[in-house]
């Protein structure tokens, strides 16, 4: 029997799986792993059907070696949300099959109206009909339109891959109007400014999704793009994110003086809110040290600067959408907790729900792991156990979330290892994560 030379064995094989080398750079760009991807495609075809998908690693293995070349049209429009491109852009081929008709065209039509077409109209073309075309005050008012769409997503969802890679695009969006529309300079410097937001949206989504490397990159875009803008209130919120990363990544002095450039701006210096957001934030980052006092005094501030705040004022929708007493206890958890303050961390855990807004479900979830912690460190563990599994399932498939419990887990294994709370604790997440991945 002849053999065949061994280059002509490999020219062969790669001949019949065609490796899916675009999908393969796509999610090495976002450090994404298949479990990773198959989550969000299942968490996308849940807002476009109601029901969570089915796609599991080995469909994410079979996309990638060639064996699928064409996904159903469910998986496609989910593959579209989470990269924020097209499925050929993805590296997927239409087959024979996949061509439509006009009768196919008419179904997929009722497929979107049935879904409400969200994923449709998510990147819906904000770019001038041509180039030259005058840029107004219209132009900059859909931006920020679709701002507050990207600002209700992340509330809603929250660290998403899709909503970083949806707000990364709208910003490129936002400069290609800058690059080829005439414009006043108002009008320029409010496309900056628009660009900027969307690029901190991106920024606090990878943060959120704990992707540092992914954030730490768009914190320099952000940022460079709200200097030309030169609007400090879209300043205060990408530099009080950066405040956040470090404080997440544990670099306590680069939390900090990211936290001053923002407490540091007019803005701040001019609206007790944003005054207020500052210091509660610092008061965080100071968690970090064990300095209580440091901790109470920021907090006290906060309050302060919180109470003198006019609500009436008009002031960006990301802060009015999110700032306010609850979020404010949040914080001072989030720094009681670090500093070891367990019943303080309890107290605060008790009054931010109470105020919480109902949708924005993963920040209950955040406070309600944290009050599980505050009640173990407290050494009540049947009741920091039952707190932790009332965190419904598919909230806690978030990435943060996920983190979160996790760590409550191990300091839970840690602090009673074999005892009832632990064994049960043990079981119950196995149970939940094998059916939210």
């Amino acid at each position: 029997m002849t053999r065949l030379p061994a280059q002509q064995v490999t020219v062969w094989l790669l001949g019949l799986m065609v490796l899916n080398v675009q999908l393969r750079s796509r999610m090495a760009e976002r450090r994404m792993t298949k479990v990773e991807l198959a989550h969000e495609v299942n968490l996308e075809i849940k807002v476009l059907t109601g029901r969570l998908g089915t796609v599991s690693e080995r469909t994410v293995h079979n996309w990638l070696s060639g064996s699928t070349r064409w996904p159903p049209e469910k998986i496609r429009r989910a593959l579209k949300a989470v990269f924020a491109c097209t499925p050929e852009e993805l590296g997927f081929v239409p087959t024979g099959r996949a061509r439509t008709t006009p009768e196919e065209d008419v179904r997929r039509r009722d497929f979107i109206a049935a879904v409400g077409g969200t994923a449709a109209t998510a990147l819906t073309p904000t770019l001038a009909s041509a180039a030259g075309s005058r840029i107004g005050i219209s132009d900059v008012q859909n931006l920020q339109r679709r701002f507050a769409e990207v600002i209700a997503s992340d509330h809603l969802h929250g660290g998403r891959i899709s909503i970083e890679s949806k707000a990364a695009a709208l910003a490129d969006e936002a400069l290609e109007l800058q690059k080829h529309g005439i414009a006043t300079q108002r009008i320029r410097a409010q496309l900056y400014a628009s660009a900027a937001a969307f690029m901190s949206s991106a920024l606090w989504a990878a943060i959120d999704g704990r992707r540092f490397d992914a954030a730490l990159e768009h914190h320099q875009k952000a940022a460079s793009l709200a200097a030309m803008s030169g609007d400090s209130s879209i300043q205060f919120r990408i530099w009080s994110h950066a405040g956040s990363m470090y404080r997440h990544l544990g670099q306590v002095g680069d939390a900090l003086a990211a936290n001053d450039v923002a407490r540091g701006l007019p803005v701040a210096r001019r609206d007790p809110l944003f005054a207020s957001l500052g210091h509660a934030r610092h008061a965080a980052i100071h968690g970090l040290t064990g300095d209580s006092n440091a901790v109470r005094r920021s907090l006290g501030h906060a309050q302060d600067a919180l109470d003198r705040a006019d609500q009436a004022s008009s002031r960006p929708v990301w802060i009015t959408a999110f700032y306010d007493q609850s979020e404010l206890d949040s914080l001072a958890l989030a720094a009681h907790l670090a500093a070891g303050n367990w019943q303080d961390a309890e107290a605060c855990a008790h009054r931010s729900t109470a105020q919480r807004r109902d949708t924005m479900r993963r920040s209950i979830a955040i406070t309600t792991v944290r009050l599980a912690r505050a009640q173990l460190g407290q050494g009540d563990l049947e009741p920091a156990v039952a707190t932790a599994m009332s965190v419904p399932p598919e909230v806690s498939a978030h990435p943060r979330v996920r983190r979160m419990l996790a760590a409550f887990g191990t300091n839970l294994h840690e602090r009673a290892p074999g005892s009832t709370s632990d064994l049960a604790w043990t079981a119950y997440a196995h149970d939940t994560w094998r059916t939210t991945t």
